[in-house]
């Protein structure tokens, strides 16, 4: 099976902080179709913030 027609594809997080950090993970196509959004730590400004999914 190819990574394109893969169920989980890796998705890049960027930092709403403005900072430019991001964290990579992955999320299933069926389940979510939508962007997602995670809470995590950001070193930048050392707090937690929301992270945005990047296409």
């Amino acid at each position: 099976m190819s990574r394109r027609t893969d169920v989980r594809q890796t998705v890049k997080l960027r930092s709403t902080a403005g900072t430019g950090y991001t964290y990579m993970t992955t999320k299933n196509r069926r389940n979510t179709p939508d962007r997602l959004t995670m809470r995590k730590f950001d070193p930048r400004v050392r707090e937690v913030v929301d992270f945005r999914e990047e296409r």
